[in-house]
């Protein structure tokens, strides 16, 4: 029998110490923390770190002019979250352990003052039995300082800690490197008799319209356990299962005659979705333990797309039977501090997606295995997930590590990547990482770390594709030249406009392209002209050019010598130049999206680069701001995704 208590539910603290102070501590009662620098105070789980010290009014807000640069010092602190465990979850006879799903980044866990683990790794959960006692148990998760360099530009080679890479510092983001419990903690009180992950398959017969699903799984128990499998719809039982334990563990259960309803991308139909309940019995019916999941049965193949060279990776989705064009957004996290995103922050993001008829996400490696309620409701929305393991581009280089070491901690990554998420109908496919390549040509299996996932997703995931890295195929980026060829496969960029007129971005280059698939495409776009004065701060709001500070705090999209040369002129405020910009930005992706989706079949889809703004950006290629709201370049988009796939378009 498991019992399983949420850590949200209790007070918490958080103190920050000089590097390795708490360690003199002769009291382990935080609450007084003689020698903390930052004495106790209010802490949230999951939290970040930085959102408890914002709270609290000990750091400025990072997005707000140049706040970030005050707040680096947190990152030369060792923190330390604290809570006292109820009497009322210790049950004799049973043992106790606590399971975290998301530690940022390393660090140890006292109980009651004594070391009993010590962890080091954001991407995976993390679990310890805990020796709890009825006097009383003090739990302390302490968190050290974490890498000094992860971002770009940087060498990807040398890249050997598992930590999120986004919040050192990219194209879209100022130095925000989050320290905390990002993802759900409890405690688990057990005895001798579980359920460990249970593996998921699902498919869809397009023939009969029937569901197939493979469950299997390992499990403790003694003499005479049964593992019940129950599928429901709703109050509804599709179909029940009992096997002895030894059958279970040896064969699972094999359904392949279910009468279900098919998933459907958005778009193209419902999304049902059915309850499958995995139960561990005692020899009398009494339940021991049981592992809840949502699934839905669609079937995935890919096929050539028209035209395609013969030795080309098969681009074209077919989902059903029906072919469909892929059309959505490359996914980057919603803030820096993402332990702190809440469930209504995603369903505001991804309900706008929805409705602007997009149905393919890509989550780029540069950030996290998102949170269980994104996939959640992406099963719920129809948005299929194109799921990447933690490796990305530095510019230096852009080639993973090779040593063995490196390529082990990987594959425990990527096997709890699948155990995790593998259930979700919204699914799509796993890839190595994002822009891994040696010079401009993308890797493939032939290097060591890549094959080994490749390995691993083909033994634990058969149903779904892998691919080793985005882009894929003979060349990373789609110029003007080669074209006809047959070189441009799956292909990232252009994220600008390569001269001031649009009419040359359609001409010279769209209306040209040959690409099978575009997994990144974007232009860029200046914020609403509110929102850059809500977060300036004390610093001026033009000119919108690296002469300012401002602009400078993200300045890779800064398009203030296009404007002159296109007006002749400065612009008189900003609210022209953000009109102007952002007319420019919807335009541009209008083209690139209307040509790829009126070549389908021959151009299986199109994913802009980005989103969402996950800092508000004076300018950049998300097109959706900061807070949520569509630019001009989202409502231009949805139009086109309204349309129809081919010539029609």
């Amino acid at each position: 029998m498991k019992k399983i208590y949420d850590l949200s539910t209790l007070d918490w603290t958080l103190a920050g110490y000089t590097p390795h102070v708490w360690r003199q501590e002769t009291s382990m009662e935080t609450a007084q923390a003689p020698k903390a620098d930052i004495p106790p105070l209010p802490a949230q789980v999951p939290g970040s770190v930085q959102q408890a010290l914002l709270d609290a009014g000990v750091i400025p807000d990072w997005n707000i002019g140049l706040n970030a640069r005050q707040c680096e010092w947190v990152e030369n602190r060792h923190w330390i979250y604290q809570t006292e465990i109820p009497t009322e979850w210790i049950v004799p006879g049973m043992s106790a352990r606590l399971r975290c799903l998301g530690l940022d980044y390393s660090g140890v866990i006292r109980l009651n003052g004594e070391e009993v683990f010590s962890f080091r790794n954001s991407m995976l959960p993390h679990v310890v039995d805990l020796p709890l006692t009825e006097a009383g148990s003090t739990l302390q998760i302490i968190f050290e300082c974490p890498p000094r360099w992860l971002g770009t530009p940087g060498w990807t080679s040398r890249v050997k800690d598992w930590k999120p890479r986004f919040n050192y510092h990219w194209d879209w983001i100022n130095r925000m490197v989050q320290i905390g419990i990002w993802d759900e903690a409890f405690i688990e009180v057990f005895d001798d008799s579980e359920i460990f992950a249970p593996k998921i398959l699902t498919d869809l017969d397009t023939q009969t319209g029937q569901g197939k699903l493979r469950l299997s799984g390992t499990a403790t128990g003694g003499e005479g356990c049964t593992v019940r499998a129950t599928l429901s719809d709703g109050s509804s039982v599709v179909f029940s299962d009992e096997t002895p334990l030894t059958e279970f563990l040896a064969r699972g259960f094999v359904w392949d005659s279910l009468d279900v309803d098919p998933w459907w991308p958005n778009g193209m139909g419902e999304q049902p979705l059915y309850l499958l309940v995995t139960q561990l019995l005692d020899s009398e019916g009494r339940e021991l333990d049981k592992v809840e999941r949502r699934i839905g049965f669609k079937n995935i193949r890919w096929e050539p797309c028209a035209g395609a060279p013969s030795e080309a990776d098969p681009w074209l989705c077919v989902v059903n039977g029906q072919q469909v064009f892929l059309q959505g957004i490359n996914w980057s996290p919603i803030r820096p501090n993402f332990a702190d995103v809440t469930t209504a922050d995603y369903r505001k993001r991804l309900e706008l997606y929805r409705d602007l008829h997009m149905n393919a996400f890509r989550i780029n490696g540069v950030g996290i295995l998102e949170k269980e309620c994104f996939f959640d409701l992406c099963d719920e929305l129809g948005l299929m997930v194109w799921a990447e393991f933690p490796l990305s581009c530095s510019g230096m280089d852009n080639y993973p590590p090779e040593d063995e070491t490196s390529i082990a901690e990987m594959e425990e990554i990527a096997r709890s990547y699948i155990a995790r998420r593998q259930h979700h109908a919204s699914l799509l496919l796993w890839c190595g990482g994002n822009e891994l390549m040696d010079e401009m040509k993308p890797l493939d299996e032939s290097h060591p770390m890549l094959g080994r996932l490749g390995e691993l997703v083909r033994e634990l995931d058969p149903g779904r594709r892998y691919l080793p890295c985005s882009a894929s195929g003979p060349t990373f980026y789609c110029g003007t030249g080669r074209r006809d060829d047959g070189v441009h496969w799956d292909v990232h960029g252009p994220w600008q406009i390569m001269d001031s007129t649009v009419e040359t971005w359609r001409q010279d280059y769209w209306e040209g392209d040959d690409a099978l698939f575009r997994s990144e495409v974007g232009a860029p776009g200046p914020s609403p002209a509110e929102l850059t004065r809500k977060y300036k701060g004390d610093l001026d709001e033009m000119p919108a050019s690296l002469d300012n500070p401002l602009w400078r705090r993200t300045p890779w999209w800064i398009e203030w010598p296009e404007f002159i040369k296109e007006k002749e002129r400065e612009p008189e405020d900003l609210e022209e130049f953000v009109a102007w910009g952002q007319e420019r930005q919807a335009i541009a992706l209008r083209i690139a999206a209307e040509t790829c989706k009126t070549r389908f079949p021959a151009c299986g889809g199109i994913l802009i680069w980005h989103g969402h703004d996950c800092f508000p950006c004076t300018a950049n290629t998300a097109i959706v701001d900061f807070d949520g709201n569509p630019k001009p370049a989202a409502i231009a988009l949805g139009e086109v995704f309204a349309g129809p796939s081919g010539e029609q378009c």
